[in-house]
């Protein structure tokens, strides 16, 4: 793809800007709950609060699917923006503060009238994570409040796959976008959106999106367990225009018109933690994609983001492991 000078942003993130809380269980936590490892729900204010009381202190930091991979493009220098609802208040006002400190701006967020949103997410010991969300201000964004002005600028939008449980809002950001001239990339996000929207989103994919983005979970949820892996990547890239399955240890498949790429990851023993790795895979691909890198480059870059950040707590790097991770990501460029 070539970089156009008219464009003020390369990437808009858009999606539901909440705050993680990380909190490591066990498994039995999981069990008295009834919760199926590995997804996320959204639940009620009564919902979070009565979950807050009965898990040990976590520790705070921005999140949200769109919002991490949009957070970790600002940091790899792509010029990145962000529309979604914050809350009027500290945690609102903590979750903007990250992301400009990211290298994001923090223009387009929208302020609602009501807390921000927050996750929790669940880390048992096999590095899993499984989500509670309440999605506060950020769900009060309206398709009303969205118009192709708020995309004015900007060359790529990237949308999470949670938008799908309010459709009329998802409609309204990608019919916006596109109206905008934005190329367009969807996470699915969760086997949940995936099964809560099955029935329109072929419609979705085909009207809007270049990029589908799913793990192994989702693809199934999809298409089935019929399927290889790399041929659910050609099938989301009949729909879109690229398809990208992630299949954890079996490394990622990327697939546009007939040909499949398959990219390999690092296997990582003992995962610390896997809250955001699909994001920060997803931001990977995007800043090779956006500079023009073949898919496979892209993808080796998405593998290399996903491999660090399963390896540390949350859904973000923390600084000490950038430099190794840059060296990285040279060495795919000198060696493609």
């Amino acid at each position: 793809m070539e970089q156009e000078k008219q464009y003020e942003f390369d990437l808009i993130g858009v999606g539901s800007p909440v705050v993680d809380t990380l909190v490591h269980i066990d498994d039995a936590f999981l069990s008295s709950r009834q919760a199926e490892k590995g997804g996320m729900v959204l639940i009620d204010e009564e919902g979070m609060e009565d979950l807050l009381k009965a898990l040990p202190k976590g520790s705070d930091m921005p999140g949200g699917s769109s919002g991490n991979t949009a957070y970790t493009c600002a940091l790899l220098g792509v010029r990145t923006t962000f529309l979604g609802k914050i809350g009027p208040d500290a945690i609102g006002d903590f979750y903007r503060e990250c992301f400009r400190g990211a290298g994001g701006n923090d223009e387009r967020f929208k302020v609602g009238r009501i807390s921000n949103g927050r996750c929790i997410s669940m880390v048992t010991p096999d590095g899993e994570r499984t989500m509670r969300t309440h999605l506060g201000a950020a769900a009060t964004l309206d398709p009303a409040d969205v118009s192709p002005l708020d995309f004015a600028g900007c060359r790529h939008a990237h949308v999470e796959g949670y938008l799908a449980f309010n459709p009329d809002l998802l409609e309204s950001v990608l019919l916006s976008a596109h109206r905008a001239g934005c190329t367009i990339s969807l996470d699915l996000a969760s086997f949940e959106v995936v099964r809560a929207a099955k029935e329109t989103l072929p419609r979705t994919l085909q009207h809007y999106i270049d990029v589908a983005l799913a793990n192994e979970e989702e693809a199934e949820a999809f298409f089935g367990d019929g399927m290889s892996h790399a041929e659910m990547a050609l099938e989301l890239a009949k729909m879109s225009r690229i398809g990208i399955v992630k299949a954890g240890k079996e490394g990622a498949y990327l697939a546009e018109g007939k040909n499949v790429v398959h990219v390999t990851t690092d296997v990582v023993s003992k995962p610390v933690d896997t809250t955001g790795a699909g994001d920060i895979w997803a931001a990977g691909f995007l800043y090779g994609w956006l500079n023009g890198e073949s898919l496979e480059v892209a993808g080796q870059y998405g593998a290399i983001l996903g491999s660090a950040i399963v390896q540390h707590l949350g859904p973000h790097l923390p600084k000490d492991a950038w430099p190794e991770v840059h060296e990285r990501l040279k060495a795919v460029k000198v060696t493609a």
